[in-house]
């Protein structure tokens, strides 16, 4: 495959760069990553055959948006997932364009940087650089990585410096309100020794995705003795191919907690994967996918423990309609080295029609003696006796069968951080079910 496929070429990238007054080292980097689209393999995802999926048509490399000055101009769907009046640390994406940025007063008086990738470029190259596609993903790890890296057009940076606690939630809103657009999003979060944050995002579509592109990138390091906590409700029109890659990266002592749910309507691949590196690191990695129509979704969650007295642990919840498909692939690999270290799982799928499918595949990859670890896994339909047990107190079977969906999901629901994103979740669950 080559780039003769894309709709964009080398002249019109570096004239991108440079009329957003990128750095020359990332100019360079999309000339690299552009050139490696031709000769990169693409990424074998298990169980899921994607050589006929289009990752390469996009109508425009960049579609602009309107840019806001207050959180009363916002739009309704936007104002709809924030809570307007204490909302502290807000950005927000218009299609390709960063639209409005409100970070507080307590947090820039402590060095918290919350801007969006395009401004931090032009502000921080230096440090941008330091922690951008160099150590959690790399721009030839596979075809769609490059492709990523030369198209990137959006996306947010996060930096929290050494014992700052940031107390309140950043959530970065990304509103698709034009057909044209696709995106190409990379966001940078990066905590330094004993600091604190908690991250939110939020895609939602107002306009069809069809022909349009969803390749994105979370690049998240955590310092020694750091925590941070990353949220997600992604909700996308089911137009879009999507790639998405979430990593995290832990030193000594520090945490990173998922909380995701990965609502978007389009066939994706997904892959979460956090490597604790320091001693007594550790991760909760926790999904939730609802898939409904012919949509097909492969989730990769993958925890790699290298240092000592780590605890990894894995939750994910699925619930597939008509003739939607699901592949979850979870793997605990606690390295050698890894003593006295902790790998869990528990991998649900429920399938609510004949046609649906699900396929949950755990694993564990134990290269030391001293550990502990285990795994579940089911796959089934909704139990008859919770139905049984509900209708007969007159409630009837749709009824209760989205009760059963609802608490099925909670686990994962309730982990995230904003009542108003856990709000969306439940009311994206609501839409997909009684479709």
């Amino acid at each position: 495959m080559t780039t003769e496929t894309l709709n964009i070429s080398e002249a019109q990238l570096v004239e991108y760069s440079q009329a957003h007054n990128e750095p020359t080292w990332l100019t360079e980097l999309r000339k690299e990553a552009l050139k490696l689209t031709e000769t990169l393999e693409m990424p074998k995802p298990d169980k899921t055959k994607i050589n006929r999926w289009d990752f390469d048509s996009f109508k425009q490399h960049e579609t602009t948006g309107s840019v806001y000055q207050t959180l009363e101009e916002l739009p309704e769907a936007v104002k709809d997932i924030i809570d307007i009046d204490n909302s502290e640390n807000l950005i927000i994406q218009h299609n390709n364009t960063l639209a409005f940025t409100k970070v507080s007063d307590s947090a820039k008086n402590d060095g918290v940087i919350v801007e969006g990738l395009s401004e931090a470029l032009v502000n921080h190259p230096d440090l941008v650089k330091q922690y951008f596609m160099n150590e959690t993903v790399t721009v030839d790890e596979h075809r769609l990585t490059a492709l990523h890296t030369a198209l990137l057009n959006g996306g947010v940076f996060v930096y929290v410096p050494k014992n700052v606690v940031v107390e309140h939630p950043i959530q970065y809103v990304v509103l698709h309100d034009d057909e044209q657009a696709s995106f190409y999003n990379h966001v940078l979060i990066s905590t330094e020794e004993s600091a604190e944050v908690t991250y939110v995002e939020n895609y939602l579509s107002n306009a069809s995705g069809e022909g349009s592109q969803l390749n994105i990138v979370s690049e998240v390091n955590a310092g020694a003795n750091s925590k941070i906590t990353y949220g997600s409700v992604d909700y996308l029109d089911k137009g879009f191919t999507g790639h998405i890659i979430r990593r995290g990266v832990t030193q000594a002592d520090a945490t990173i907690n998922w909380a995701l749910g990965l609502m978007n309507e389009g066939s994706q691949i997904i892959d979460n994967t956090t490597n604790l590196i320091g001693d007594r690191s550790e991760s909760e990695l926790k999904s939730v996918v609802v898939g409904t129509g012919s949509q097909k979704v492969n989730l990769t969650s993958k925890i790699v423990q290298y240092g000592k007295e780590t605890n990894g642990y894995i939750l994910k919840h699925g619930v597939m309609l008509e003739s939607a498909s699901t592949v979850f692939n979870g793997i605990g690999y606690i390295k050698h080295g890894g003593a006295k270290s902790n790998a869990n799982q528990e991998s649900r799928v429920l399938m609510l029609s004949e046609n649906a499918r699900g396929d949950a595949n755990p694993i564990l990859l134990i290269d030391e003696d001293d550990v502990e670890a285990g795994h579940a896994a089911s796959v089934g339909r909704v139990d008859p006796e919770q139905l049984y047990y509900l209708m007969s107190r007159g409630i009837s079977r749709q009824e209760a069968e989205r009760l059963v969906i609802h608490g099925f999901l909670d686990p994962v629901v309730r982990e995230l951080p904003i009542e108003d994103v856990k709000r969306q979740l439940r009311d994206v669950i609501e839409l997909k079910v009684n479709k």
